[in-house]
């Protein structure tokens, strides 16, 4: 294959078992609804759409992540001509004209268009558009072929080389950043955080290192010290899909934060198995709230939501002066108050007193990720520096079980309705905080925007799989250095474990930002002014916040159900033969916490503790994501090379070139608009 007469486009750097299906080279892709435009090679490959941008001779070629879109990421492919009507393309359909343009309008909102001149690239516009339809259909059903119905099929691969040595500054950089993000696939990680969360009270169990208690579990949980294994098998039984409770974090002050399936409804414990539960939710720590996630939105409905919004900012969706009011008709924004509400009442109540709260949700795989992820984040403040964000994307997200194919809708053979853009929602809400709190965090709005996109990758291990099981299958359980004790389990090594996972299967971790991103781009990740990069945990020397009564609970071994911001007495499942608790008058709310501690004004809400955030859930103190949802539109793609200095350059190398051009040409007749252009 060759592009235009003359031209020759650098080396492609492309991804382990990646072939380059078609390309045309001298194709230009739009920045915006003028001409401006950027030259270059498009390529179709096996794995997703590429375009190379023209450099100069020796350069090495980088392909910068504005630059291409993975095939399952394609939306909709539309073909469009001066002579005919755009054309969507499919497998099945048949292109009977030149394209002069093609629009690529992908899931993650974004929205590229490539221009072909008449420069001899007929050939190769039709073919590589047909080469792009043929692509994402087949990449679409790379699916139940040996991982089972929900995970990827991937081919044993070499691990990516690298391509060339860079400076020694990056390489460290790069290597300091990797080494800080726990994976949470080796015993070593789980201590270490468990270490570094100061819970003195609980120990890593392995007991499902083998996936024979629980499959969709990682091998290994955060369970209380005086609980055997022994006993702790019998607890998997009495939850749906045999996910146990196990600790999420651990507050200074003495809380915990726990998540697990709900109770399974055909269970009937024995005296022996109460003792095992009660052990486990309770063991002296004090009383048991259980948060369910009834009052969050539904898997529909967050996938309704989005389907909306993501149809409202195409361009021409809806006038201008009803624009705002069919924002509010998706709910999306709704969804993201209803969460940050949430959380806010759950990380006041484990800051506010001693005590233990377990979320449960049925399967425990999706809203519960959300909701214990957003309490760390506004309680953590570990977790909100760069490489902490990510071992809590990987602890709670990744380990924990979320089925990434399904919900982010990877794998066409699957139900319409087992999607639902779960860790979307959370990154949106991890961007309101970002925006309320921008010295609080030590990332920015560039790397929760570079993360959102990532997510519909299929080349990252990250998102391909929906478990560690899954992950791992075919790679050793537990290497041999092991040895076993019978209370803390099989015990690795502390240094050099070889790890499992990401690296046995051949594919990197999305958190390999140095696979997509220039130095420049990753540069712009970090928050050098966030106070996050700086903060140690929450510093509470008394485990009862200063100036609050000890009586604000009942007693210990108490159970209660938080239900919108209000705690009620609630008897466990095992219990139900008891009559349940009368609402007495000392049953506290959130509000009653908050006002015995001291807060002046009883309509405020209290000051929040040392390295707690607060968010505003307020109807204009949540706002949309507009680098995010509205950069397809051409008007929102002006100037997106900017803000950086690197990009300026850019922008105005092209502006210059094309004044050089026009100059030289003389005053002809104006070039041709874009086929897809709206009529003016």
């Amino acid at each position: 294959m060759s592009g235009a007469p003359g031209s020759r486009r650098p080396a492609f750097p492309g991804l382990p078992g990646e072939l380059v299906l078609e390309e045309a080279a001298g194709a230009r892709q739009r920045c915006g609804e003028g001409d401006g435009s950027v030259p270059g090679t498009l390529l179709c490959t096996n794995r997703r759409v590429a375009f190379l941008p023209a450099q100069a001779p020796g350069s090495r070629a980088f392909l910068r992540s504005e630059y291409d879109v993975a095939l399952p990421c394609i939306r909709k492919l539309v073909a469009a001509s001066s002579f005919a009507k755009p054309k969507v393309l499919t497998a099945a359909s048949t292109l009977k004209f030149i394209p002069e343009e093609l629009a690529v309008f992908c899931r993650d909102f974004r929205l590229l268009r490539f221009h072909f001149h008449e420069n001899g690239l007929a050939p190769q516009a039709f073919r590589v558009a047909n080469a792009i339809a043929q692509a994402r259909e087949a990449a679409a059903w790379l699916v139940d072929t040996g991982e089972g119905r929900d995970g990827w099929s991937c081919p044993a691969e070499a691990p990516l080389e690298d391509e060339d040595e860079e400076e020694e500054e990056e390489e460290e950089e790069e290597e300091e950043g990797s080494a800080a993000t726990l994976l949470f696939e080796s015993l070593h990680d789980w201590e270490k955080e468990l270490k570094r969360l100061g819970a003195t009270g609980w120990r890593v169990s392995a007991v499902n290192e083998r996936f024979d208690m629980a499959p969709s579990l990682p091998r290994y949980l955060w369970v209380p010290s005086g609980l055997l294994d022994h006993d702790l098998k019998r607890t998997f039984a009495h939850f749906e899909e045999h996910r146990v409770p196990r600790l999420c974090w651990h507050h200074p002050g003495g809380s915990d934060l726990l998540r697990a399936a709900s109770f399974h409804a055909a269970s009937e414990p024995g005296s022996e198995d109460v003792r095992c539960l009660e052990a486990l939710l309770l063991g002296g720590r004090g009383p048991c709230v259980l948060a369910d996630t009834a009052e969050l939105p539904t898997l529909a409905d967050i996938q309704l939501a989005h389907l909306k919004l993501r149809a409202l900012c195409l361009p021409g969706a809806a006038a201008e002066e009803k624009w705002l009011s069919a924002l509010e008709g998706t709910r999306w924004l709704d969804h993201v108050r209803i969460c940050l509400r949430k959380a806010a009442e759950v990380v006041s109540l484990l800051a506010g007193r001693r005590c233990s709260v377990l979320l449960q949700e049925p399967s425990d795989r999706d809203l519960n990720c959300l909701l214990a992820s957003l309490v760390q984040l506004l309680g953590d403040p570990h977790a909100r520096t760069l490489p902490g964000f990510q071992s809590l994307v990987q602890r709670e997200w990744v380990a924990a079980g979320h089925p990434f194919p399904l919900r982010l809708g990877l794998l066409r053979r699957d139900s319409p309705r087992e999607e639902a853009p779960v860790f979307l929602l959370f990154l949106d809400c991890t961007w309101q905080l970002v925006r309320q709190f921008p010295a609080a965090f030590g990332f920015t709005e560039a790397y929760l925007l570079a993360l959102h996109d990532s997510s519909f990758a299929p080349y990252f291990s990250t998102f391909l799989f929906s478990c560690q099981r899954q992950r791992g299958r075919g790679s050793p359980h537990r290497p041999r250095s092991q040895t076993y004790t019978p209370v803390n389990g099989w015990r690795a090594p502390a240094a050099g474990m070889p790890r499992v996972g990401s690296a046995a299967r051949g594919l990197p971790a999305v958190w390999d930002w140095g696979l997509r991103y220039s130095r420049q781009q990753r540069a712009r990740f970090r928050n050098p002014a966030g106070a996050a990069a700086t903060m140690g945990p929450p510093n509470a020397a008394d485990p009862q916040t200063p100036g609050r009564p000890d009586d604000a609970w009942p007693g210990a071994g108490n159970v209660f159900v938080l239900t919108k911001g209000t705690l009620s007495p609630q008897p466990f499942p095992w219990r139900s033969g008891r009559p349940p608790p009368r609402l007495s008058r000392w049953a506290p709310s959130l509000e009653s916490l908050g006002e015995r501690g001291g807060s002046p004004g009883g309509n405020r809400p209290p000051a929040p503790p040392p390295g707690v955030l607060l968010p505003c859930a307020a109807g204009p103190s949540v706002r949309l994501w507009r680098r995010c949802y509205l950069r397809g539109l051409p008007e929102a793609q002006r100037g997106r090379f900017a803000p950086s200095p690197a990009g300026l350059a850019e922008e105005l190398r092209l502006l210059q070139d094309r004044l050089s051009a026009w100059q030289a040409a003389g005053p002809r007749t104006e070039a041709a608009g874009s086929p897809l252009a709206p009529s003016r």
